[in-house]
Parts: structure tokens; sequence; C-alpha cells
């Protein structure tokens, strides 16, 4: 784990930032969407605090041993999930500080001002509800296996072309579909290609995208075509690829994301 991420963080900073924010995905705020035909709407400027992407290469520095990166691109994506809606305060705070940023219990209990045992014992009852809730970490391709460039690769053809055929293939038929900041979300290949063929797709060379890595997954910074012709920063797609296909799709709709993964502004054809 990187030096930085290993200070440890002021225990009461830490704890009231941990127990008052909730950074979201369209998932956890309603049920999916139920095909009628209407496009999808955003949530109001400042209404959700919307889960965020994170650069692999901020947190997951190169590493000789092929094991620790899978290791660290793991723990990435169980910290990420745990700071959505589904773990109570206190256990996203001690997964975070145990598997992301390598605290030991003994450590942990000190910044949260618990026991050693409370420490394991939610480490435990938050993984276990995480299990319930999440793909099967066996089941999620490496961003690194030719599988999951295969199809992210596909993913990119199919919008950079508009082909609606291709992204059906590159989609498993129990695929979800959220995108920020639109509280609708997809569940089900069928539907997700519903709305994404109805009011995404657009034109052939509409849209762009290259390729990096996100969250420990597949991932690329978009960018769409504006109506002067100039293809502007759009944001970032983050993939979950398995043998059988790519299982959730996650598009964060924010421009300002495209720099932050050290991608200019505008993209020149």
């Amino acid at each position: 784990m990187t030096a930085h991420l290993r200070a440890a963080p002021d225990q009461d900073r830490f704890t009231a930032d941990t127990e008052r924010f909730r950074r979201v995905l369209p998932s956890g705020l309603t049920g999916p969407y139920d095909g009628s035909d209407r496009p999808p709407s955003p949530v109001a400027p400042g209404e959700v605090s919307w889960l965020e992407p994170l650069p692999d290469a901020w947190i997951a520095p190169p590493a000789d041993d092929p094991a620790a990166v899978v290791i660290e691109r793991e723990s990435l994506r169980l910290a990420l999930i745990a700071d959505l809606q589904y773990l109570p305060a206190r256990q996203r705070a001690i997964l975070i500080l145990r598997e992301v940023l390598a605290f030991s219990a003994a450590e942990t209990a000190e910044i949260l001002g618990t026991t050693t045992a409370a420490v394991k014992s939610g480490l435990q009852r938050a993984r276990a509800r995480l299990d319930e809730l999440t793909p099967e970490q066996e089941e999620l391709l490496e961003p690194t296996d030719q599988r999951a460039r295969a199809l992210l690769d596909g993913y990119v053809a199919a919008f950079e072309r508009s082909d609606a055929g291709l992204l059906e293939q590159v989609l498993r038929a129990d695929a979800t579909l959220e995108a920020t900041p639109f509280r609708d979300w997809q569940a089900g290949g069928a539907m997700c290609m519903h709305v994404l063929d109805a009011y995404v797709l657009g034109a052939p060379g509409d849209w762009r995208m290259i390729a990096t890595t996100a969250n420990g997954q597949p991932a690329a910074v978009v960018y769409r075509k504006d109506a002067d012709g100039t293809l502007r920063a759009d944001g970032v797609v983050v993939l979950a690829p398995t043998a059988g296909g790519v299982v959730r799709v996650v598009k964060f709709h924010d421009p300002a994301l495209v720099a932050a993964f050290g991608f200019p502004d505008v993209l020149a054809y």
C-alpha cells in the first residue's frame, strides 16, 4: 500500500466523515427502470452525493508481484462497494481501514475508538453483507485479462460505430446499467439495450472512448461530439467483465473526471 495512504487518519474527522457522508449510485435510490417510453432525467444538482470513479493509478501503483496487484484491485472494488448505501457507517469505516488502507485490527480499533474484537466482528459482518450484494470476486475478470480487454474493446467499438448488435453481444443477459446523475437504472440486457439504443448510441462518430482502469476494473474515458462537431469530455464508464460478458456498466457523466484521469478536455479527430 502506498505510503501516503498508510498515514493514520485523524480519528474524529475520519469517523465524522464516514458517518455523515454516503455516496451512492442510482441503484441505491430506487428500483430498476419500468420500461416506460421516456428518456432518463437527471437528478437536480446537489440533491445526491454520487459515488465517483477512482483511477487505479492513484491507489495501486505498479508492483513486481502480480498477485499483489490483484489484491490491491479487489480491495479497491470492495471499498467502493462499501461506500454505497449497503453498509452502516461503522462497518464502512472498518472495511476501508482494514482492507484498503491496510491498518491492523488494533490500529483500526484505536482510530475508531473501539475494541479489536469489535473491529474483527464488524469486518466479518461487512464482508458477509457484501458477499450477498455483489458478484463473486472470482467471477470478475481482472483488467489485464485478455477477455476483459476484448469486452472493453467491443463496448468502445459499439459506441463509436453506433452498433447496437455488437453492444448486445458484449452485455450479459442479466446485465445492469446505471449512470449518474440519472436516477433511473436498468436491469437485464434487453432493458439496457432498449435505453441505450433509443436514447444514447446516436450516430457513428458521436462517441470516442479511450481505455483506462478505474475502481479496479476496465474503464474508458468518454468523449461526445457537440453541435459544432468537437469531441468534448463527457465522463468515465466502468465495466464489470466476466467470462460470459459484461455484467454491469456504470457511466459517470462528469466532464471534469476526464481531466482527473489525465486526459484532455477536447480530443482531436
